[in-house]
């Protein structure tokens, strides 16, 4: 009996060993699927085989809207992931879910092992930073719009291919040009929205909202009226009537018209790069995005899209020292160039592009530093990025009011001012849910 009785004391102190030295379980849910979920799992891994203290499990939890409305609904209940995956456009739904979220500088100084926004790009630091500077979401996936030209059908059209249209003029005459030479459209946009409201604002260092688009409070309305705008659109809605600008939908809809050839001219994300290399069969080149040379102050920066990595409140020390760790990680100059140069996503961190640059990439593939240039600047109130709630559907209004311009069916000012009308209204509504 004795014996036994020793037997099962020693056995439940090795459990209880065995428990102490447990690695602690790390939940991660994501938006990435098919090659960009497999990356995603590849970087989580690596993590795991580094160190034996932490587990992070990687989830795929649906399309970024559906992703961030089961994450909001977990927390209701009490399960929440440790790690979001957030799209920019949610941010500000994020910021304000009072309660439910530990901002990730504060987490990591608490952890003894500070994030330091000064080590990111300025432009994505500053976008995922509260009013005081400090990091309230990880940058993870960042993207920016640039300018894609198909450098076959600028020869076939007498243009030099070397030399890329810099302004909205030279863009127009551009496309007048390999229009003549039998091309179908000269030159077509994705996300409207997002590059010729959102970021044409930013390029122009002209406010796309009040409150610093968003940034300096809830009391944000649209400024989309301001003159700039209207002379934007006014200039797209003529470069449609002459057949030089083809609207060919929202999102990514339009990515098809220059990857098929059939434009020589296209402003996307900065992550198409790898589907165009795969399906274009034409030899193209990536620029700057255009821009109006009288405007003072232009060009300025970007601003971002893709997704940050959010963490949830209520978890354990424990666990805010692992999800640090993690985080220290992904942003390390290895696995941030790594990302980079596998996905065509930006590299988020300083060091991750001087790496990239130091490995000869873009010697190798020229063009693809464009973005990060693009954003890699001292941010003013104006180009910092976009703060405001419901922007997914203000997004939708935009489109639908641009897409009667570049019909001819409502002037650019009625547009426009349809578009602040509308947008005004869902952000009183989110300001009251919020107060």
């Amino acid at each position: 009996m004795r014996a036994k009785l020793l037997a099962l004391s020693i056995a439940g102190a090795i459990a209880a060993m065995g428990s102490a030295n447990a690695a602690t379980d790390i939940n991660f849910w994501h938006s990435m699927e098919g090659a960009l979920g497999e990356r995603v799992n590849g970087l989580v891994a690596d993590f795991n085989k580094s160190q034996s203290d932490y587990v992070v499990h990687a989830v795929y939890k649906g399309a970024y809207g559906e992703s961030m409305n089961a994450g909001i609904a977990a927390f209701r209940a009490g399960n929440a992931p440790d790690i979001l995956q957030v799209f920019e456009v949610g941010t500000a739904t994020m910021m304000y879910a009072k309660g439910a979220i530990q901002p990730v500088q504060e987490m990591s100084e608490k952890a003894g092992d500070p994030i330091n926004p000064a080590d990111f790009l300025g432009a994505v630091a500053s976008y995922y930073s509260a009013p005081d500077g400090k990091l309230v979401s990880m940058p993870f996936n960042s993207s920016t719009p640039v300018f894609y030209y198909n450098k076959d059908a600028f020869k076939k059209a007498g243009l030099d291919p070397e030399k890329p249209p810099k302004t909205w003029a030279e863009v127009a005459e551009a496309g007048k040009k390999v229009r003549a030479a039998g091309l179908e459209c000269g030159y077509t946009t994705s996300w409207p929205a997002w590059i010729q409201l959102e970021t044409f604002g930013a390029w122009h260092n002209t406010p796309y909202a009040s409150q610093d688009n968003g940034f300096g409070g809830l009391n944000a309305r649209l400024e989309v009226t301001n003159p700039l705008f209207v002379r934007h659109m006014t200039e797209l809605a003529k470069m449609s009537k002459e057949g030089t600008f083809t609207y060919g939908g929202r999102g990514d809809a339009p990515n098809s018209l220059f990857t098929s050839g059939k434009c020589a001219m296209f402003t996307g994300s900065s992550g198409n790069r790898a589907n165009i290399i795969k399906t274009g069969q034409f030899e193209f080149g990536t620029s700057s995005l255009p821009y109006y040379a009288d405007v003072k102050g232009a060009p300025q920066n970007t601003i971002i899209g893709g997704a940050s990595l959010w963490v949830f409140a209520k978890k354990s020390p424990e666990v805010y020292k692992g999800v640090t760790k993690f985080f220290k990680f992904l942003s390390s100059p290895e696995k941030a160039a790594q990302w980079h140069q596998g996905t065509g996503y930006v590299p988020v961190t300083k060091a991750g592009f001087e790496l990239t640059e130091k490995s000869g990439f873009y010697a190798k593939n020229p063009g693809s530093d464009v973005a990060v240039k693009q954003l890699d600047a001292t941010t003013t109130e104006n180009s910092r990025g976009i703060r405001l709630g419901y922007l997914p559907q203000i997004r939708d209004i935009e489109d639908g009011e641009m897409e009667k311009i570049f019909s001819g069916s409502v002037t650019p000012e009625a547009g426009l001012a349809s578009m602040v009308k509308r947008g005004n209204e869902l952000l009183e509504r989110f300001e009251k849910s919020v107060k």
